[in-house]
C-alpha cells in the first residue's frame, strides 16, 4: 500500500500498533474465559481439552476476530476524541469477535463450554475499551504536560470568572483545551452562598461580589470575564463596575443566542466597552408606524456618510424604503456606507450622491430629480471647539444648509422632514450651539408655510461618534497617555448611536409638525469618571499607569449640557423617552430678518460673526412657548 504523505503513514502505523495489542487481548480474553470458567483453578483448566482447543482456534479465531474488528471501524476511530459510539462499536466487535472464535474452535473439531463465547466477549469488551481509554489517558497526560509548557511560554493571564454556572464551565473547558487560549482561571465568583467553596471543573468558587477585590489582589488576577450572559443590565453593571475598580482588564463571554449549541470558542470573547459601565439600559423601540411611511417610498438623508447620518441610512434601509438617496460632501464616508448597504440590502434602490448642502442649486437639483418624501437632515458641522475658530463656516453649513435643504423639501412637497438637532441648541454658549438653535428656528418657521410637516430632535453625545471623546480616550490611552479632561466637573449625556437613531425615527411617527422633540437622555455622565473607567478597562490603572490632565474648558465650552430651554416645559408622548418641548416659535419674516443680518456679517471678524449669532438666538422673555396650532396639525402625517 502507498502512503501519500506523513499524516497517512501516522495512521497506518497506529492502526498497525492497535491491532498487534488486539491479537494479543483477543487470545487473552479466551483464556480469562476458561479461567474464569473452572472458578479461577489452573490446575482444573488443565486438566481439560478446553487448553488444546485455544491452540488450535488461535490462528483462525484471531484471523476472524481481527476481521470484525474492521468491520466495526475499530481501527479507523480517532481514540482521543472517543465517545458513546466507539464504545457501542467496540461491545458489538467484541460479541462478533467471540461467536467467529467459537466457531473457529468447532470447525477445528473442538467443543467449548456454553458459557464461553459469553465470558469471552465480556473480557474482550473490557480489554479492548479499557486500553483504548488508558491509552488516551496517556496521551491526555503527555499533550496536557505539553500545553503546560505552551502556557509557561505564552504567559498565561490569571483569570477571574464571575458566575458559577455553565457559562463559566464552558469557559474552563475552552481556556484548557483551546490551542489560542492565553487564560488561565484562578478563582470563581458567584453571589450564591450555596456555590461558595464548589467547584466548577477544579476552579473554587472563593465567594460573591464583596469579594472580587480581595480575590483580585490573592490571586493575582490580570483579567475578569462576565459569565453570566443572561444578567439583568443591572446587575451586569454593578458587577463591571466593581470590577473595572480592580484594575484588571475586563471581557465577556458573547450574548446567550451565541452560546445556544452549548459551545464557544475563545475567539468569540470580547472587551466590556465603556458602554457596558455607563449604566444605562438599552433602548429599543417600535419602529413599525415609521416602517409604514418610509416602506416604497423615496428618503433623502443629508449628511448620511456621518455617524448618525449612516446609522440612518442602515435602519431605514430596513425599512424597505422604495429609494434611499445618501447625500454627502464627503466621498470616503460616503463610499463606506455606500459599499456597506449594497452588501446587506442588494434589492434596496440606493443612489449616493455627493454635495454640499450649501450649494442651493446642487440641492434644489437633487429634490427636483428624486421628490423625496421624507427627509432626514444630518448633515452639519458639529465639533465645538474648531466651529469657534470657524464660526463663519458654521452658519453658512449649519444654518444656510439647513434653509436650502428645508426650503427645498417645502417646494418640493416633501411630506416629513426631520432636522437631527443637539442639546447645545439648549441655552448655546459656543456657535456650534447657536447655528443648531436658529436651525430648529428655521424648521419651524418652515412649518407655516409649506404642507411639509417639519420636526426637530434634540439629544445629547452619542458614544463612539466620529470625533468624540471616546475615541479620543481610546487613542490617548492607547499612546501611553496623558488623557487631557477640559474640567473634573463636566457631564454629558451619552446615548449609543443606534438607539439615538431609533428614537429618532420614532419622534418622526409622531410627527404633527412644529415638534422639537427632545430624548431621555438618562443621567449625565462626568468625563472625569469616563476617563478612568475606561482606562481601567484597558488593565491600567488612572494617575499610575495613565496620567490625567485638566486642560481648562475650551472656548464655548459648558461644565453640563440641558435638554430644555428654561420656559419650555415637556410634554409626553406615547413613548416614555421622548418628550415634545414647547418652543419659541418665529415667523417667516423674523427668521428671514435673522438671516440677512448673518448673510451682511458672515464675512466680519471671527469675534463679530461670534458675538451676533449668540445674540441673535436670545428669546425674548415676553415671546409665547408653545406649538404654533394650524389646521395640517390636526392630525399626523401620511406620508
Amino acid at each position: 500500500m502507498r502512503m501519500n504523505n506523513k499524516k497517512e503513514k501516522k495512521l497506518f502505523s497506529s492502526a498497525v500498533w492497535f491491532m498487534l495489542l488486539d491479537i494479543v487481548l483477543i487470545n487473552a480474553a479466551a483464556f480469562l474465559a476458561l479461567f474464569v470458567r473452572h472458578e479461577l483453578s489452573w490446575s482444573a483448566l488443565a486438566g481439560t481439552v478446553y487448553l488444546d482447543g485455544l491452540k488450535a482456534a488461535a490462528v483462525p479465531g484471531t484471523i476472524a476476530s481481527v476481521c470484525a474488528f474492521f468491520v466495526f471501524h475499530i481501527y479507523s476511530s480517532m481514540w482521543e476524541f472517543a465517545g458513546d459510539r466507539e464504545l457501542a462499536e467496540v461491545g458489538l466487535a467484541s460479541i462478533a469477535a467471540a461467536a467467529l472464535y467459537t466457531i473457529a474452535t468447532l470447525v477445528m473439531q473442538y467443543h467449548m463450554p456454553r458459557s464461553f463465547p459469553f465470558l469471552m466477549a465480556v473480557f474482550l469488551f473490557l480489554l479492548v475499551s479499557g486500553s483504548r481509554f488508558l491509552i488516551r489517558s496517556a496521551l491526555s497526560r503527555k499533550w496536557g504536560a505539553s500545553r503546560a509548557d505552551l502556557r509557561i511560554r505564552m504567559n498565561k493571564k490569571r483569570t477571574m470568572l464571575i458566575g458559577a454556572g455553565s457559562g463559566s464551565a464552558m469557559a474552563i473547558k475552552e481556556f484548557s483545551t483551546s490551542l489560542n487560549s492565553k487564560n488561565q482561571v484562578v478563582c470563581i465568583i458567584d453571589d450564591d452562598k450555596s456555590k461558595h467553596g464548589r467547584r466548577v471543573r477544579g476552579i473554587k468558587v472563593v465567594g460573591g461580589r464583596e469579594s472580587i477585590a480581595q480575590a483580585v489582589k490573592k490571586y493575582r488576577v490580570q483579567e475578569i470575564v462576565f459569565c453570566i450572559p443572561s444578567a439583568p443590565v443591572h446587575l451586569r453593571n454593578e458587577i463591571l463596575e466593581i470590577c473595572s475598580a480592580t484594575g484588571a482588564k475586563l471581557k465577556s463571554l458573547p450574548a446567550l443566542a451565541q452560546l445556544a449549541n452549548g459551545e464557544f470558542s475563545v475567539s468569540q470573547l470580547k472587551d466590556v466597552s465603556i458602554d457596558d459601565l455607563l449604566g444605562r439600559t438599552q433602548v429599543r423601540t417600535d419602529n413599525s408606524v415609521m416602517a409604514e411611511r418610509v416602506r416604497g417610498n423615496t428618503v433623502l438623508v443629508t449628511g448620511g456618510g456621518g455617524s448618525i447620518g449612516s446609522e440612518l441610512c442602515r435602519q431605514i434601509a430596513a425599512l424597505s424604503p422604495g429609494r434611499l438617496v445618501i447625500f454627502d460632501i464627503y466621498e470616503n464616508n460616503a463610499y463606506d456606507i455606500q459599499m456597506e448597504l449594497k452588501r446587506n440590502y442588494p434589492e434596496l434602490d440606493l443612489v449616493v450622491l455627493i454635495g454640499s448642502v450649501r450649494d442651493e442649486a446642487r440641492v434644489n437639483h437633487v429634490f427636483d430629480a428624486y421628490r423625496p418624501a421624507v427627509v432626514c437632515h444630518a448633515a452639519a458641522h458639529k465639533h465645538v471647539p474648531l466651529m469657534e475658530d470657524s464660526p463663519a463656516e458654521a452658519i453658512k453649513n449649519n444654518v444656510f444648509g439647513t434653509y436650502n435643504v428645508s426650503k427645498a423639501a417645502g417646494e418640493f412637497g416633501t411630506k416629513l422632514f426631520i432636522l437631527v438637532s443637539t442639546d447645545k441648541a439648549v441655552n448655546p454658549t459656543n456657535v456650534m450651539g447657536a447655528t443648531k438653535r436658529v436651525c430648529e428656528m428655521i424648521v419651524q418657521s418652515m412649518n407655516s408655510l409649506y404642507d411639509t410637516r417639519y420636526i426637530a430632535v434634540r439629544f445629547g453625545n452619542v458614544l463612539g461618534s466620529n470625533g468624540s471623546v471616546i475615541p479620543l480616550f481610546k487613542k490617548q490611552i492607547e499612546m501611553g497617555g496623558p488623557v487631557t479632561v477640559t474640567d473634573k466637573r463636566v457631564t454629558r449625556y451619552f446615548m449609543t448611536i443606534p438607539e439615538a437613531v431609533s428614537l429618532i425615527l420614532q419622534a418622526g411617527a409622531f410627527a404633527v409638525g412644529g415638534e422639537v422633540f427632545v430624548l431621555d437622555m438618562g443621567s449625565p455622565v462626568r468625563i472625569d469618571d469616563m476617563a478612568r473607567k475606561m482606562i481601567r478597562l484597558s488593565g491600567l490603572e488612572p494617575d499610575v499607569d495613565i496620567k490625567i490632565e485638566y486642560t481648562g474648558l475650551r472656548p464655548g465650552e459648558k461644565l453640563y449640557e440641558e435638554l430644555l430651554l428654561q420656559a419650555e416645559g415637556m410634554e409626553k408622548t406615547d413613548n416614555d423617552l421622548i418628550y415634545i418641548g414647547h418652543q419659541t416659535m418665529y415667523t417667516p419674516e423674523e427668521i428671514q430678518e435673522k438671516l440677512n443680518i448673518l448673510r451682511g456679517i458672515i464675512y466680519a471678524p471671527n469675534e463679530e460673526v461670534r458675538d451676533c449669532i449668540l445674540a441673535l438666538i436670545q428669546e425674548p422673555e415676553d415671546r409665547t412657548y408653545s406649538v404654533i396650532p394650524s389646521a395640517k396639525n390636526e392630525t399626523p402625517v401620511t406620508v
